[in-house]
C-alpha cells in the first residue's frame, strides 16, 4: 500500500512476536528496537542494499517437520520464478538461496543461518517451527535481515523484541485455536481431552483450544491438557492417563510423531474410529494417513491456516515439484516471497530494513491487486497497493501479524486422505 515516491515516509512501527503454528518456541525479553528511521529527503537511513534482492529459505528438510518441506520450498521457488519472469525487483532478478531449518532437536538452523547471513541475504523465509524461529531470530535481525515465516504461529512472536523484522503469513494461533475449537462445540463434542507435545506449540496451541472450548460452554477432560515429550520411544502413559479421563473427543497436537501416538490411542480402545480425533496444522496431511491402518482416519477433521489451494496454483506448485502430495503452507510461503519484493519496490531498496519499513503497508489500505504483476503496474503508477495473496487477505498488522485470516477445516477419507469437502472460516485478529 505504498508507492515508491513516498516508500520511505510510511514506517511501519513493527514489533513481532512469538507464536507456535507448525513450530514452537519462546519469547524473550530483550529491549524493544524502533523500525529505522527516514531520512527527511524521503530515503532510509539505513543502507538501500546491494542492488540485488536475495532471498534465503530456512525451511525443513529434515526433522519432525520435513513434511511440510516440500511445499513450502515449492511456494518459494514458484514465487521468485514469477517474479523473474515479470521483470525482477529494481531491475534484477531475484537470488535465492535454499537452506535446511531441522527442528529444535538438532542444531542445524543456526549454521544455516551463518551461511545465509555470509551469502548477504535481505530476507530469510522460515522457519515452519516457531521453536526453531525463536533460536535463530536474534541473529537475524541483528545482522538488519527481515525474519520472514511462513508458518509460525506461537503468539509470543507478536509483542517479541525484533527490530521491526520479524513478519509472518500465517496468522497466530489464537485464531487457529479458536476456530478448531468452535468447530469442536458445533460438532456436539462438550468435553474435550487435548493431548500435546511439550514446546511453544503445543502449549500455545493447547491453551487456546482450551479458552475457546471452555469460553463456548464446554470443559476439559481432564481438567488439563496432557504434554508428552516428542521424542520419547512411546506415548502410552500420557494416552493412559487421558482414557481415564473418558473425553468425548480428542484433540492431538503434534508433529510427525502424531502417527506413533495415534497408534498408542488404538491399543488403548481410545482410536478415531471409537472417540472422535481433531488436529491441528502440525500433523494434519496426506503423509499421517501413510503410516496408519487403511480407513483409520475417516472422518477425523483437522485446522490448517490459509485459503484453498486452488487447482490452478496446485499445478503451478506441481510444475515446481511433481512429487508433492500435500500443499499445506505453500500460500504463505508463496506470499512471503511476493510481499518481500513488492516492500522492496516500494521502498526503492533491497536491504532488509528497506524491505521492513513498507512490507506491511503492502498488504493494507491501498489499492486491491492479487498478482505481482498487477501490483507492480499499480506501484509504477505511484499508486499505493492492497496485495491480497493466495493465503488470503494477509491485512498485515504494524506486529507483522496478518491480522485477517482464514483457517480451513479439512477431514479424512476412507482411504486416509483429506477430502475436498474444507469449510474455510474467515477469521480476524485485533
Amino acid at each position: 500500500m505504498v508507492s515508491p515516491a513516498r516508500s520511505w515516509r510510511i514506517l511501519a512501527a513493527i514489533s513481532a512476536g512469538a507464536l507456535v503454528l507448525t513450530a514452537c518456541g519462546g519469547g524473550a525479553d530483550e529491549e524493544e528496537t524502533a523500525t529505522p528511521a527516514a531520512s527527511s529527503d524521503g530515503g532510509s537511513a539505513s543502507a538501500e542494499g546491494d542492488g540485488t534482492l536475495t532471498i534465503g529459505s530456512l525451511l525443513p528438510q529434515t526433522g519432525n517437520l520435513a513434511f511440510l518441506g516440500p511445499p513450502e520450498f515449492a511456494g518459494v521457488e514458484l514465487a521468485i520464478k514469477e517474479i523473474n519472469e515479470g521483470g525482477g525487483v529494481l531491475g534484477e532478478d531475484v537470488a535465492y538461496i535454499e537452506g535446511d531449518s531441522g527442528d529444535t532437536q538438532q542444531d542445524v538452523a543456526n549454521p544455516t543461518v551463518d551461511r545465509l547471513l555470509a551469502a548477504d541475504v535481505d530476507v530469510i523465509i522460515g522457519a515452519a517451527s516457531s521453536g526453531v524461529s525463536f533460536t535463530v531470530i536474534d541473529k537475524i535481525t541483528s545482522a538488519g535481515v527481515v525474519h520472514y515465516s511462513p508458518a509460525n504461529t506461537s503468539p509470543d512472536f507478536t509483542d517479541y523484541a525484533d527490530k521491526g523484522l520479524y513478519f509472518r503469513t500465517a496468522p497466530s494461533d489464537v485464531l487457529q485455536g479458536r476456530i478448531l475449537g468452535e468447530t469442536i462445540l458445533a460438532d456436539g463434542c462438550t468435553e474435550v481431552g487435548v493431548l500435546a507435545l511439550q514446546d511453544p506449540y503445543g502449549e500455545g496451541l493447547a491453551e487456546n483450544v482450551g479458552l475457546a472450548v471452555t469460553g463456548g460452554g464446554g470443559s476439559l477432560t481432564p481438567e488439563n491438557p496432557i504434554f508428552y515429550d516428542p521424542a520419547a520411544s512411546n506415548f502410552d502413559a500420557q494416552v493412559n492417563e487421558l482414557k481415564a479421563a473418558n473425553p468425548g473427543c480428542v484433540v492431538l497436537i503434534g508433529f510427525e510423531e502424531s502417527a506413533k501416538v495415534i497408534g498408542s490411542m488404538v491399543a488403548a480402545g481410545i482410536g478415531p474410529q471409537e472417540t472422535p480425533l481433531y488436529l491441528v496444522d502440525g500433523n494434519l496431511g496426506n503423509a499421517l494417513g501413510e503410516d496408519l491402518p487403511a480407513g483409520l482416519l475417516e472422518g477425523t477433521k483437522g485446522s490448517l491456516p490459509g485459503a484453498e489451494a486452488t487447482p490452478d496454483f496446485r499445478e503451478l506448485l506441481l510444475g515446481v515439484d511433481p512429487a508433492l502430495t500435500d500443499f499445506s503452507y505453500a500460500a504463505e510461503s508463496y506470499d512471503a516471497v511476493i510481499t518481500s519484493a513488492l516492500a522492496a519496490i516500494a521502498a526503492e531498496g533491497d536491504s532488509g530494513e528497506a524491505i521492513a519499513s513498507t512490507l506491511a503497508d503492502v498488504t493494507r489500505e491501498g489499492e486491491k491487486c492479487t498478482t505481482f504483476a498487477d501490483c507492480i503496474a499499480l506501484l509504477e503508477a505511484g499508486d499505493d497497493i492492497d496485495y491480497d495473496g493466495i493465503s488470503g487477505p494477509i491485512e498485515m498488522s504494524d506486529a507483522g501479524d496478518p491480522t485477517s485470516a482464514i483457517v480451513g477445516i479439512y477431514t479424512y477419507g476412507p482411504d486416509n486422505k483429506l477430502t475436498s469437502d474444507v469449510v474455510y472460516q474467515p477469521g480476524e485478529l485485533e
